[in-house]
């Protein structure tokens, strides 16, 4: 399957390189570029990139301008990248039509979950259902789970509450959170049903079932070993 391409946009090369290193340990093919008119010039070269990460502030073309001109040519999804915080600055690149809006500094490998959770929304089924991350296959449509090639069998709530875990890999996520998102907002329960489903899925996990590790007095990250 040939790989997903990214195109990066900074100015800083050592955050340039930063960025690639964890985008192609994920996977993806990077496109670097050291300014905005570079930039355009490679959108318009590369008719196959998939999604870009773009600077704010930049040398000959700023990243606003960048935006507007993409925009005028695709729907190709964009996360910012800015130093400041402001809310104005997010409003204007929502309206430019920005996807996600990530401050700096900002862990990269949260950035890398981003990236994935754009990319599956905007490309449909084909993307979205077949997860894999460090060894667990995750089958949406057909609901199956396979732990290095070997079928495993989960219940419903355990089957959808390891979907978000890999879905979200990399983020911290509280209890109310996983709540709201795998019993759906109309669960009055008390929230340690979810330290029971936590503790069942890790056993059925085996070895992998270190992946989800506990962030005391909030809830769970999972995090596939480097």
């Amino acid at each position: 399957m040939e790989k997903m391409k990214i195109l990066v946009v900074d100015d800083e090369s050592r955050m340039r390189k930063l960025v690639k290193d964890f985008l192609t340990r994920a996977g993806y093919q990077v496109l670097e570029a050291g300014d905005g008119m570079e930039a355009m010039d490679l959108f318009y070269e590369d008719k196959d990139i998939a999604l870009i990460i773009l600077d704010v502030m930049m040398p000959k073309m700023d990243g606003w301008q960048v935006c507007r001109e993409v925009r005028e040519h695709s729907k190709v999804p964009i996360i910012m990248l800015t130093a400041r915080s402001e809310e104005r600055d997010e409003l204007q690149g929502f309206e430019l039509g920005v996807d996600e809006y990530i401050s700096k500094p900002f862990s990269p490998k949260i950035l890398v979950a981003r990236v994935g959770a754009i990319l599956r929304r905007t490309n449909g089924t084909d993307m979205s259902d077949i997860l894999d991350a460090g060894g667990i296959k995750i089958d949406k449509a057909a609901h199956s789970v396979m732990i290095d090639d070997k079928p495993i069998d989960l219940s419903y709530k355990e089957f959808e509450l390891l979907t978000y875990f890999v879905e979200n890999q990399g983020i911290a996520l509280s209890r109310e959170k996983i709540l709201n998102n795998v019993w759906n907002y109309d669960y009055f329960g008390d929230a340690r049903t979810i330290d029971t489903h936590v503790k069942k899925l890790r056993s059925k996990l085996g070895d992998k079932g270190e992946y989800i590790k506990t962030i005391w007095g909030m809830g769970y990250k999972f995090e596939v070993e480097e």
